[in-house]
């Protein structure tokens, strides 16, 4: 593995560097306020609608910020942004930006109440030459692709439960994973459950990042 930058922005935004490109995935209304300050995007990626993984009031700004970004959503999304034009994405079709490669993995967010419609969710392999494989799966646990070297993975959420989390970072087997999702956590709970997906989920390179920690693999 080389030169794969990952910076967290909060929650479920993810900056992704690698072969001289910069993606940034799902920019919501938990993450960072520097988030949406960002220059210099190739890409931006929404996995789903939900305000938590796309800001609908901040997102315009950062569109207009990055005028040569490629912007990248689910089949739902893309009539809820009024600004640029959204090539939607969908399991298996591949985006190329420069030298990065975003694929799509998934259909459907998971359920969360019987009660509650489930909408669309894609998550994104993203990937360049001779760099790692990361993947963000935004809402769900249903999808273990193979050959993912970097899971950036979903540590709490109402349609989550900790075993279901430590289930899918075993069926995924990453080299290396870092907690996203995590913002429904409280400060004095949150070593719970991290120490339960580390403790037991067979990933020796598991890295405890903050809202606004980088790391290189």
């Amino acid at each position: 593995m080389g030169g794969m930058q990952i910076t967290r922005f909060g929650h479920a935004a993810i900056l992704v560097e690698a072969a001289g490109t910069r993606v940034l995935v799902d920019p919501g209304s938990f993450s960072a306020d520097e988030t949406f300050a960002l220059e210099g995007l190739d890409a931006i990626v929404v996995t789903h609608q939900h305000a938590d993984h796309l800001d609908q009031a901040r997102v315009p700004g950062l569109v207009e910020r990055n005028p040569g970004a490629v912007l990248v959503c689910d089949p739902e999304t893309a009539s809820l942004v009024e600004v640029g034009e959204w090539v939607v994405n969908a399991e298996g079709l591949e985006t190329v930006v420069k030298g990065v490669s975003i694929r799509g993995v998934g259909q459907v967010h998971a359920e969360i109440l019987p009660t509650i419609p489930r909408i669309a969710n894609v998550g994104v392999l993203v990937t360049a030459a001779d760099e790692p494989v990361l993947f963000h799966p935004g809402d769900t646990y249903q999808h273990a692709p193979e050959g993912v070297d970097v899971l950036a993975l979903p540590l709490s959420a109402p349609w989550a439960k900790s075993s279901e989390t430590v289930d899918f970072v075993r069926r995924v087997a990453p080299s290396m994973m870092f907690p996203i999702h995590d913002r429904t956590i409280s400060d004095i709970g949150y070593g719970i459950y991290w120490s339960q997906v580390s403790g037991h989920g067979g990933v020796e390179d598991a890295r405890l990042l903050g809202q606004t920690d980088s790391t290189r693999v």
